[in-house]
């Protein structure tokens, strides 16, 4: 068994405007007595407890987890704002009717704890789940979005089946003129075209060049906010249905290895003050990470192959061709969409790499990682004897 921890996001179902500005007057309480903790001496911080605040009247188990947080923001030297938090002793999650509820007490010395409902969203398995004792609670944050709306953040803990052994790997290749194209193994492929994404960039760029110009600089920020949110929320539905596709086949997913990309791949100046062709904004990292949290959750093995010459190579035999854009030219006229090739590559990479001799059908693939190789496939030394490299 894996182990899984989530966050659930829980927005409070009709929450009346007084325990709204209750929330806001106490996040406020709170966020002072963190900033009152900034003052004191780190040594002296670490050893206060809830004993040290009996004149506020959050809870002791909400100041004690405020204590704990300040005391882990080690370079903060003010707090704009600390939302209450508690750990998993201080709530618990029930069923109400249709809907779920939140039971917790905010006021010291008030035993009773007053259930809030929630809506449950597309979270109604792992919320049963833990009523049922499957799952563990973790810590409850209560905060606020942009939009005045008030949420609960419920992490969560559980076990979830190991991913299955694949046979067979789709192929993720992440870029700019498509987010990301997943194929399948000599098959059809998957487009998530990144046009509209380029249109946002490119126009956010413009707004924010207009406010800079102007000394709008709080208005600045809040466009980069809406941004990063606009384009998580993207990188969440693709990811999703990165991971659906995989299920619909039985197969698991492979992605090539990124890392040092900025390093390893110069852009040009004017390319870099194009916020849709810079590539030091597209956050392709990100919708790696939240295709592996969804792909352990239906137990779907996920996989990073090195990186070079995946695009430069032919998918069919290994050999270097030659890349135009969007498409992709074999040494023998082969042509097709280099997107779809590169994925077709990393879906079935085996790790051998190419000699200088390019007159047979060697894969080129691992050149770079002449230090060995995974999937125990053999060295770079030695898959560079061979001719026949045709996967199975």
């Amino acid at each position: 068994m894996a182990g899984l921890t989530i966050t659930l996001k829980l927005p409070f179902y009709r929450l009346n405007q007084v325990k709204a500005l209750e929330f806001e007057r106490l996040t406020a309480v709170n966020t002072q007595v963190a900033n009152d903790l900034l003052n004191v001496d780190k040594r002296e911080r670490h050893k206060l407890t809830s004993a040290a605040f009996k004149h506020i009247e959050i809870g002791s188990m909400w100041i004690n987890q405020t204590i704990r947080n300040t005391n882990t923001k080690t370079k903060a030297k003010h707090f704009k704002r600390m939302w209450l938090e508690v750990n998993n002793q201080g709530y618990e999650v029930l069923r109400s009717g249709d809907l779920y509820a939140l039971s917790f007490s905010l006021y010291r010395g008030r035993k009773g704890r007053i259930p809030l409902e929630v809506h449950s969203a597309s979270h109604t398995e792992v919320l049963d789940k833990l009523i049922a004792g499957g799952a563990k609670l973790g810590t409850l944050k209560i905060c606020r979005s942009k939009k005045g709306i008030w949420y609960a953040l419920v992490s969560v803990s559980m076990d979830v089946p190991d991913a299955k052994a694949a046979e067979q790997w789709i192929g993720v290749d992440r870029g700019q003129n498509n987010i990301a194209v997943a194929a399948l193994p000599r098959g059809f492929g998957k487009f998530w075209k990144s046009g509209r994404v380029k249109g946002l960039r490119r126009q956010f760029q413009r707004t924010r060049r207009q406010l800079q110009e102007a000394k709008q600089l709080k208005e600045v920020k809040r466009l980069e906010q809406s941004e990063r949110r606009i384009m998580t929320h993207i990188n969440h539905v693709i990811s999703k249905e990165l991971v659906q596709f995989a299920s619909d086949f039985e197969m698991g997913l492979r992605f090539e290895d990124l890392s040092g990309i900025r390093q390893t791949s110069k852009q040009r100046q004017k390319t870099k003050s194009d916020a849709g062709n810079n590539r030091d904004s597209w956050a392709f990292y990100q919708l790696e990470v939240f295709t592996r949290y969804k792909a352990i959750r239906a137990g779907i093995s996920v996989q990073s192959v090195p990186a070079p010459y995946t695009s430069k190579s032919d998918h069919r035999n290994g050999v270097l061709g030659k890349r135009n854009g969007d498409w992709f030219k074999g040494f023998d006229g082969y042509r097709c969409n280099a997107d779809w090739n590169a994925s077709q590559n990393i879906g079935q990479w085996l790790g051998f790499s190419c000699p200088l001799s390019l007159q047979s059908a060697v894969a080129a693939m691992a050149m770079a990682d002449a230090g060995g190789a995974v999937n125990g496939s053999p060295l770079s030394s030695e898959a560079s004897q061979r001719v026949d490299l045709s996967p199975a």
